[in-house]
């Protein structure tokens, strides 16, 4: 079986981000990057049905050198080789020029089923898996906390949660599955796979090497940081009658929530 899991490089959830001064992005400087939580689920579930069909995992990622540190890490996870699309004009692409970078990628290669994280933690848009899908013309399961595939690796049945209940979703192969948290538990990668991981091939492309034009459909005007939260009140006293009633009165009069 040929599976493919698409990796995003993001800063990590514990580091302190910071708007630049003129709002046109992040200021990157010290900022830790790790694999999106959501693909290493997406990889996670790859390496599983290798285990359990055979076959291999391809990785493919998108962004600039850094990257490879992302890659090499689900390489030492587990997968056998990656493709990393790295390109200047495609820092900072809307979703569907990133979805037409990796469609590109993908469409040269065999691929049986695709994984990718459900949304990415830095802008949350989950638009790149469907995007995905269309453009390469396969079924798409969103969302997904389970997945299963039949004795003949051709269809698969997924879970995923709605409002109040969970939605039973049937579907042939090839397609793409998006993952959520509950899908499974990522494993760490092993000293002896991050030693491996060095030496396994990773294809490096650049658009015009895929053929794709990149035509920016869609771009963040400005970045502004939420603004800073007032000082908290401390209601002092001794009596606990007249504290709570001090606390009542802030509570309906200034932060009118009651």
């Amino acid at each position: 079986m040929n599976i493919v899991a698409c990796v995003k490089q993001v800063p990590d959830t514990e580091a302190q981000i910071k708007v630049k001064p003129d709002g046109s992005g992040i200021d990157e400087s010290g900022i830790k990057w790790v694999m999106n939580p959501y693909d290493e689920y997406g990889v996670e579930e790859a390496l599983r049905l290798k285990e359990k069909f055979g076959g291999e995992v391809t990785v493919v990622s998108l962004g600039p050198a850094r990257v490879m540190e992302t890659t090499r890490t689900a390489l030492a996870m587990g997968s056998d080789k990656g493709i990393h699309i790295c390109d200047p004009a495609l820092d900072g692409a809307d979703a569907y020029t990133t979805a037409a970078a990796l469609a590109a990628a993908i469409a040269g290669i065999p691929h049986d089923i695709i994984f990718c994280g459900q949304r990415a933690i830095d802008d949350d848009s989950g638009q790149v898996g469907p995007i995905l899908a269309e453009l390469l013309g396969i079924p798409q399961l969103t969302v997904v906390t389970k997945a299963d595939l039949d004795v003949d690796g051709k269809t698969i049945k997924a879970i995923r949660p709605i409002e109040g209940a969970q939605l039973l979703i049937e579907g042939t192969l090839p397609c793409v599955v998006t993952a959520q948290k509950g899908l499974n538990e990522p494993r760490y990668a092993s000293l002896p796979g991050i030693m491996k991981a060095k030496k396994k091939p990773v294809d490096t492309k650049d658009a015009a090497a895929l053929g794709v034009t990149v035509a920016v459909k869609a771009k963040v005007a400005r970045f502004i940081p939420p603004p800073a939260r007032a000082a908290g009140k401390i209601v002092g006293g001794d009596d606990p009658a007249t504290k709570a009633a001090e606390l009542a009165r802030l509570l309906r009069e200034e932060a009118k929530v009651i």
